[in-house]
């Protein structure tokens, strides 16, 4: 009895290697690759900022850039209150981010 199910275990080794490897290949497809394209494009987004443009914090604070600095923005909230926010948390708004898929449909 033993021995039938060692020999069994011998024959699926290679079997059991090949479904790691195809699962590791379905996990990086489905969910690290689409993290990394994503982050790429809050990236781009934040190095591209400039003073006008409307964005969220990562608080949920909605504003218009007024001025950008090497590590910070100046954002507008409301008429003359002005806060500094880090550039680490800030995210396009929703109104901002159609208006750029709009315009990148156009080119």
């Amino acid at each position: 009895m033993l021995n039938t199910i060692l020999l069994q275990s011998q024959g699926t080794g290679w079997a059991n290697i090949i479904m790691i490897v195809v699962l590791i290949a379905i996990f990086y497809f489905f969910m690290i690759r689409p993290q990394q394209k994503k982050q790429n494009e809050i990236k781009k987004f934040r190095e591209g900022i400039k003073a006008g443009d409307r964005v969220v914090t990562a608080g949920g604070i909605y504003g218009k850039v007024r001025s950008v600095e090497e590590n910070t923005f100046i954002l507008e909230i409301a008429k003359d209150v002005r806060i500094t926010i880090d550039k680490g948390s800030v995210y396009p708004s929703a109104q901002q981010a159609s208006e750029d898929a709009a315009q990148a449909e156009k080119k």
